[in-house]
Formats: structure tokens, C-alpha cells, sequence
């Protein structure tokens, strides 16, 4: 099943380089032009210099050279022994303070065929060109993929927990309020105890669809020009593994607004919906959210359908078994989604938004923020909003299991992980 191993990660020399908070960044993918210019104001040995490269003519290049010269000064150092990295991350979400716990390790890639590392999300193609070309300048990876893992007993994590009951390696708090912190553990009998725990399991890809199946390609490109050979470096990926139970899991729902419909009106809207959903209308948005998670609770197929001015419709799924005639094609546990409700039931047969539609954004834009929306249609910059609940992480695993995708935007794990901590560099074996 699932192989996995220790690795001389590569880290920030702090005494060179700077605070650790001071040279990581949040994902690549959530950073604004103005967020990235002000990291690199901050500090010159931000690792945006590597992980999102604007610099030069070619800036797949210039990352690479930048890689080169920060390596070769001792900027950038590598453990001294195979290591497995446990990664902390204490949060805010719900009210209430939370943290997760997992480990970063090197994992061997496997095509998703196989069964062993399984994904649950369809993925976009100008991402992955953008990681394959900077993978190639590199060798590097400088994020993790986030998987998840089934372990009944928790065995993995009571390990973990003991190894860091100490104080961490290293520790910083963000500018979300977000504390991250690190543990590196180098003990031969310990890493050889979490290596085996892993022999009968599969990964469930949380977070990093695209680089892991840009892994997948850079592996094979290595193969075909005879950069590397089975079991080299470039067959593994950077990865946090998380016990799929941990108390810690936080997954954010991503609403969907819809705008420039030619012919949208929210009266027709709500009579399409009449057939399947009960629908009960309010005034005032301040409990959309709570009315949401109150049928979430029960089991509920439930979406707020706002249309401005503080108007919204709770609309409630009848009878679920609506789904297996919508799309007898997938199994139960992707029918039963509620994105596959909305997707199927609303956007598709009520308001015309087919799917090459919503992968394409046409009509279709995807927020995780409730705030924004509810302002953007009070601006008229949008015609209404779908909130939804979030997904939970069981019917992630379902649908992977199934050997099926959810579409895009369906979850969004909170919080994201940090870049540059620890990074894996392809040189090193």
C-alpha cells in the first residue's frame, strides 16, 4: 500500500537567513501580487522567491538560480540524517481555538489506477504547468501535498503525540492567528515504527490534487529523459499525513455566485426548485448559518439561495433518492453530495449552467468567504449566492473509495498548511 519514508528535508539556516516566520508563506495559489512583493520586502530570502517565481525573464530560471545560490551560501542547509517531520497547526475556526497534527514525509507516488493514493477532486490544466515547469527548474518541491489516512485505533497519532510532547524545533504564529509548529525526529526505531504503520494503508488527497498529479508527470518525464531511475528521489513527494478522525479536521464549505444570467429571475428559479426542494423564505441573513447547520445536523441536503437586500430562501431536499435517477452513472456516495445536489438539481436543470459552464467560470464564481457571498450580490456584481454547509471528511473517503471526483470546489481544508518549514529537495536521496 502506502510507502513511506524519511528524508533530508531542507531547511531555513535561521542565523543566515532571518525569523522562520519572517521566510515562509502562506500557499502559492492564495497569494495576491501585493502579499508576495511585501513577503519579499520583508525578508529577501522569502521562500515566495522559490515557490511563486515573478522575477526575470524566465522565472522558472531565475527560481532555480535563486535555489542554487541560497544552497550553495548555506542558506538553505539539509538535515544531517533521514528524518520525519511532525507539523502542528493550532487555529481559530468556529469560534473556538483547534489544532492538527500530522507528519511530513517523503511518499511514494502511484498512479490513482492503483488504488493507494486515491484523489477525490477534479483538477485544472494551466495549474499543473505552472508546477511541472517549476519542478524542472528546481527538483524541488517546496510544499506538501495534505492526505488524509484511516486508523481506527489512532495508532499513528498516539506515536506522534508522545514524540511532541517537548517543546518544538520551531514555532511561529502568522498573521491569521494560525501558530505553526515543527518536530524533527531523526530516531532510526521510531521512523521505522511510523513507516511500518503505514504498509496496509491508503492516502485520501485532501489538498494538492494538482502538484500530486504533477508529481506524477515530473516522475515520468525524469524516467523517459534519463534524469532518474525507479526508486530515485523524483518517484517520492512532499506530503503531511493526518489521521482522517483527528479531532482537529476543519473543513470550510465554498459557496457558489452566479452571475450574468440573460434571463435570471429569482421567482422562476424558486419554481424550478418547488419539485424537489421545501422552501421556506427570510428577511434578514443573520441566521442563514445557523439555520444551515441546524439541517446539517439532522442529515439534511440544504442550501441558502440569496438574492439581495437581505432576502433568502432555505431550500431543503426532499427525498434524496431524487439523486439516483439525476445521476444513475455514480455511486451513492457521490449522489448524495451536496454539491451534487446543487450542481445537478439548481445550477443545472433549473438555471441552465452546464458543467463545462461551472468548470470554466463562466456564470459560476466560488467563494469560501459567507461575507463576501452576500456583499457582492448586495453590490449587483452578482445575480445570488448558493451557501452551503461543508462537505464532511467521511464522504470525501466515500467518494474516493468509489474510485469517483467531486467536482471542483467542493472542500476547503482550514488551515492551509505553511510553505517553507521544510522542503524536499530531489538531489538529496
Amino acid at each position: 500500500m502506502a510507502e513511506i519514508k524519511p528524508f533530508k528535508g531542507m531547511r531555513y539556516n535561521t542565523f543566515l537567513a532571518g525569523k522562520i516566520g519572517e521566510l515562509c508563506c502562506p500557499p502559492y495559489d492564495i497569494i495576491s501580487e501585493e502579499e508576495r512583493l511585501g513577503y519579499i520586502a520583508e525578508n529577501e530570502y522569502n521562500v515566495i522567491r522559490l515557490e511563486l517565481p515573478k522575477e526575470g525573464g524566465d522565472v522558472y530560471k531565475t527560481a532555480g538560480e535563486v535555489l542554487d545560490m541560497w544552497r550553495n551560501t548555506g542558506v538553505l542547509v539539509h538535515e544531517i540524517k533521514p528524518a520525519v517531520y511532525i507539523y502542528e497547526e493550532e487555529f481559530n475556526a468556529y469560534n473556538k481555538r483547534s489544532s492538527v497534527k500530522g507528519i511530513i514525509v517523503r511518499v511514494k507516488v502511484e498512479e490513482f489506477s492503483k488504488g493507494v493514493i486515491l484523489p477525490h477532486e477534479f483538477t485544472l490544466s494551466k495549474a499543473k504547468a505552472d508546477r511541472f515547469n517549476l519542478m524542472k527548474a528546481t527538483n524541488c518541491n517546496f510544499s506538501q501535498i495534505y492526505a488524509l489516512y484511516m486508523d481506527e485505533e489512532h495508532t499513528t497519532l498516539k506515536t506522534i503525540d508522545r514524540l511532541s510532547d517537548r517543546k518544538p524545533d520551531q514555532k511561529f504564529t502568522d498573521s491569521d492567528h494560525v501558530t505553526h509548529k515543527l518536530w524533527i525526529i531523526t530516531d532510526e526505531k521510531v521512523i521505522e515504527k511510523l513507516v511500518n504503520d503505514f504498509a496496509d494503508r491508503k492516502l485520501y488527497i485532501a489538498d494538492g490534487h494538482h502538484r500530486y498529479e504533477t508529481a506524477l508527470n515530473y516522475r515520468n518525464y525524469c524516467r523517459e529523459n534519463g534524469i532518474s531511475k525507479e526508486g530515485d528521489p523524483q518517484d517520492y513527494q512532499m506530503m503531511y499525513l493526518v489521521d482522517m478522525q483527528h479531532p482537529g479536521l476543519v473543513v470550510f464549505p465554498t459557496h457558489r455566485m452566479v452571475r450574468d444570467l440573460e434571463s435570471f429571475d429569482k421567482d422562476e428559479v424558486l419554481k424550478g426548485c418547488e419539485e424537489y426542494f421545501d422552501i421556506k423564505k427570510f428577511t434578514s441573513v443573520g441566521n442563514i448559518n445557523s439555520e444551515l447547520s441546524k439541517q446539517y445536523k439532522q442529515g439534511k441536503k440544504v442550501f441558502g439561495f440569496y438574492c439581495g437586500k437581505g432576502e433568502w430562501y432555505l431550500l431543503v431536499l426532499k427525498d434524496i433518492e431524487v439523486m439516483a435517477k439525476v445521476l444513475p452513472d455514480l455511486s451513492e456516495a457521490s449522489q448524495q453530495l451536496d454539491v451534487s445536489v446543487l450542481h445537478s438539481l439548481i445550477l443545472e436543470k433549473t438555471m441552465g449552467i452546464d458543467k463545462e459552464n461551472m468548470a470554466n467560470q463562466i456564470n459560476l464564481t466560488y467563494t469560501k468567504f459567507f461575507e463576501e457571498a452576500i456583499m457582492k450580490v448586495d453590490k449587483g456584481e452578482f445575480q445570488c449566492s448558493f451557501i452551503l454547509n461543508p462537505t464532511r471528511v467521511t464522504e470525501i473517503r466515500d467518494v474516493a473509495a468509489a474510485g469517483e471526483k467531486m467536482p471542483q470546489k467542493s472542500t476547503y481544508f482550514y488551515p492551509k498548511m505553511i510553505t517553507g518549514m521544510v522542503m524536499n529537495d530531489l538531489n538529496e536521496s
